[in-house]
């Protein structure tokens, strides 16, 4: 009688959210290092939003050449502005992003599925309640506005006007802590603290 192999366990699977210049992603490529596969959603958007990418047609159609740049891709700085001037060309855009950012999310996880723990890497999951039923865990990286401001002007070159525009369109900080099942603070901290942080919990997601 030939046996099968025990079927290996179903990953953890976490939700990692912040606002812009929280250090989130800096957080996902410190999981990685321990061994958890990352699905980051918003490299995904790139993909889908980068010259030939699966969205480009759609978005042309629906926002004219005018949102497509001289290379094909889009004119993130331009789609952006339309977005904050109305917020139905942002409900637009959502709905034309959303579900081909969650059908490629998909795929990217089940290639990760003999991971032990796979890491969504979602900037707005707070706002898209859908995420709660996907994950197991949410892990929220804080850290005050502004702190988040001044790292998003140093690292993009934004006017405090803008970054605060953009941090006024996402969840409130207190709405995130709120959703969080595990925190990290990311404020005043070195990076040897913060990865001291992520090891401590990732210890804590071995012994669940």
């Amino acid at each position: 009688m030939v046996r099968s192999a025990p079927r290996p366990p179903d990953p953890l699977r976490i939700g990692l959210t912040g606002g812009i210049g929280s250090g989130k992603s800096t957080v996902a490529a410190l999981l990685a290092t321990h061994g958890a596969g990352v699905v980051d959603t918003d490299a995904i958007s790139r993909r889908l939003t980068a010259s030939g990418g699966q969205a480009i047609a759609a978005l042309r159609e629906a926002f004219g050449d005018t949102v497509i740049d001289s290379v094909g891709a889009l004119n993130r700085s331009h789609m952006r502005q339309l977005a904050f001037d109305d917020p139905t060309v942002r409900h637009r855009l959502e709905s034309i992003l959303h579900p081909l950012i969650s059908a490629n999310t998909d795929r990217e996880a089940a290639l990760l599925a003999r991971s032990a723990v796979i890491v969504f890497d979602v900037p707005l999951l707070v706002e898209s309640p859908s995420w709660r039923q996907r994950v197991h865990r949410v892990l929220v990286v804080d850290c005050s506005v502004a702190t988040q401001t001044l790292r998003v002007m140093q690292r993009s070159g934004w006017s405090e006007a803008s970054v605060r525009a953009v941090i006024a369109t996402q969840a409130a900080r207190e709405q995130r802590r709120a959703a969080a099942d595990d925190l990290i603070v990311n404020d005043g901290i070195s990076m040897a603290e913060l990865a001291r942080r992520v090891a401590a919990l990732w210890a804590s997601w071995q012994a669940l």
